[in-house]
């Protein structure tokens, strides 16, 4: 039996093109699920339908996918080990890291972070159960998304599941923040028994897939920001103190990228070094390109992947007893390299999200869902403004379904749009038309 192309739930065997390879059929099952469709008015940084230049959730996904099939690519002829298959967690298939980078943001709400964050308010609160986006993209591969003959979500093989799984852990756990509802862990806990995953260890395409999408957050975000003005390419911008310290406050805050080693440098001091230095590139290329800051733009990005995904490798990771995928310079982790990085990602989360115009939105968004909330919360109220197909299937699953999760995946299907459709619907004086289709 090939482990990594185990299916835990496939009721319908014998209908399917036997012309097509496993991960094939993952790859399809994934692009035409609604749940991937949304992904285009899901929030990447600026709301979807800003404008039609900036990212949504669904262009990021493709552009983590490009970056990371070529990585894994190139790495599988780089690495004779991986020819040899000799454990299914230390493969690096292109097809597999695709699907993963595809899907790795399914789990997101409306409206970016906030909708993630007041989501996760309102459960906590009330009902003692947490709401995370990696944890809701597997409660949407596993249950809520259906296909033609199985009630079990999308049935993707485990190597698909455990590529996507970039934190092998239960939220039940204590102290765990990311991880998996126990309803999906149980599952995916029982796949890695199978691979004899090591306690904690995600698999080299988890790993990979992960990385590749810190280098879009790092290079993308910032090209979006540079192009709707709030990163401006000059001195007077990158040299203020004020930017340089709510960068280094950022990162000391950020306890979970203390393994980069930021304890071995100055922070401030490599903070300004990564700014002049990346300011001098822009003013280089600018003059390069006949002052075109579209053409620089779109070339500052381009390099800034090309340098990221080049530099990435895998060596051992001796206190895990397993591999580490990373960015390696001489047979080394490059944790210059790695706080670079982790720089340009806090330059785009400072400028971008904690600008006072994006906070309105994302203050506003707070409102709507929880205004939505409030008015689905109560079953005998909220069943009778619920789509009909919703409420039966949480008859049908009741048991071991409650309401206020039931709310919560429901809210969290939205797209931004359909989140101020329905609020409007609810509040505001018009709109719409009961002849509307949802």
């Amino acid at each position: 039996m090939d482990l990594r192309k185990l299916r835990i739930d496939e009721p319908v065997l014998g209908t399917f093109s036997e012309e097509r390879d496993e991960y094939e059929r993952d790859y399809a099952r994934l692009i035409q699920s609604p749940a991937f469709r949304r992904l285009q008015g899901k929030s990447q940084v600026f709301g979807a339908g800003s404008g039609d230049y900036y990212r949504t959730r669904l262009t990021h996904s493709l552009e983590v996918s490009q970056i990371a099939r070529e990585v894994a690519r190139r790495l599988g002829k780089q690495y004779a080990f991986l020819s040899k298959k000799e454990h299914p967690g230390l493969i690096l298939d292109p097809a597999v890291v695709e699907i993963a980078a595809l899907a790795h943001d399914l789990g997101h709400p409306p409206f970016g972070h906030k909708g993630e964050e007041v989501l996760n308010q309102l459960l906590m609160e009330h009902h003692g159960l947490k709401y995370e986006g990696n944890a809701q993209n597997f409660r949407i591969l596993m249950f809520l998304e259906k296909r033609a003959g199985s009630g079990s979500g999308l049935d993707l093989t485990a190597a698909s599941l455990l590529a996507i799984n970039k934190y092998p852990y239960s939220l039940d756990e204590p102290s765990k923040l990311k991880g998996l509802y126990a309803s999906e862990w149980q599952e995916i806990e029982h796949l890695r028994d199978l691979w004899q995953m090591p306690l904690g260890c995600s698999t080299l395409e988890a790993q990979l897939m992960d990385l590749c999408d810190d280098i879009a957050y790092s290079t993308h975000d910032i090209e979006d920001g540079i192009r709707a003005g709030k990163i401006q390419m000059n001195r007077t911008f990158f040299e203020d103190s004020r930017l340089i310290d709510n960068l280094v406050q950022e990162i000391v805050d950020d306890q979970g990228n203390m393994e980069v080693g930021w304890d071995q440098v100055d922070i401030p001091a490599m903070v300004k070094q990564v700014l002049t230095d990346y300011l001098q590139q822009w003013e280089e290329l600018y003059v390069q390109y006949d002052h075109e800051s579209s053409r620089t733009r779109r070339e500052m990005k381009a390099r800034w992947v090309s340098t990221f995904a080049g530099k990435i490798g895998i060596i051992d990771d001796p206190a895990k007893g397993w591999k580490k995928v990373s960015f390696i310079e001489n047979g080394k982790q490059d944790l210059e390299l790695l706080r670079t990085m982790e720089i340009l990602k806090k330059l785009a989360w400072v400028t971008l999200i904690k600008d006072f115009r994006v906070q309105r939105l994302q203050k506003r968004s707070e409102i709507m869902i929880k205004r939505l909330w409030d008015s689905f919360k109560v079953p005998e109220y909220g069943r009778l403004i619920l789509p009909p197909d919703w409420v039966a299937s949480y008859e049908q699953h009741k048991q071991n379904w409650s309401w206020p999760r039931f709310v919560a995946d429901y809210i969290s299907g939205m797209t931004d749009a359909y989140a101020e459709k329905v609020y409007a619907e609810l509040y505001a004086s018009k709109s719409g038309s009961i002849y509307e289709m949802d």
